[in-house]
């Protein structure tokens, strides 16, 4: 996706976690390396996010007080289906990363993830979302 004058749209995501300082500085390293990220902690302010203004990917941690991440998962695809997200879940929690896989998640990562793996997992699943949407795959989100 590009601009009207060509250049590329930046991939916008939310970082959904209930660690504030991981979420906050999650959301701050994914801008300096070119994406649209902000950043919410719980997964009912996620929903209402991604119904108002729907970002191309979430990632979302599963292990979150309240709203866990799976029955998240399910809401937003419920209101948001075109909204792809990878799970971000820890060792022992990795059950419940395939369950969200099934649930319909594109991927599941481990935390904690290296930058530059999660930059690429980001930038290939908003390429394929938005090849689906018929737009043009973005390159050049993932350095």
């Amino acid at each position: 996706m590009s601009d009207h004058q060509g250049t590329p749209t930046p991939v916008r995501v939310l970082v959904v976690d209930d660690e504030v300082d991981y979420a906050t500085a999650l959301a701050a390293r994914l801008r300096r390396r070119g994406f649209a990220a902000d950043f919410t902690c719980s997964g009912t302010d996620a929903i209402a996010r991604v119904g108002a203004a729907p970002p191309e990917v979430v990632l979302l941690d599963l292990k979150m007080p309240g709203m866990d991440g799976l029955a998240t998962l399910r809401a937003l695809h419920r209101i948001a289906p075109q909204v792809r997200i990878i799970v971000l879940t820890g060792h022992g929690t990795v059950a419940s990363g395939i369950e969200g896989m099934q649930i319909g998640a594109e991927d599941f990562l481990l935390k904690p993830v290296d930058i530059d793996v999660l930059c690429v997992a980001i930038a290939a699943t908003a390429a394929d979302g938005r090849r689906e949407a018929g737009s043009a795959p973005e390159e050049g989100n993932a350095s």
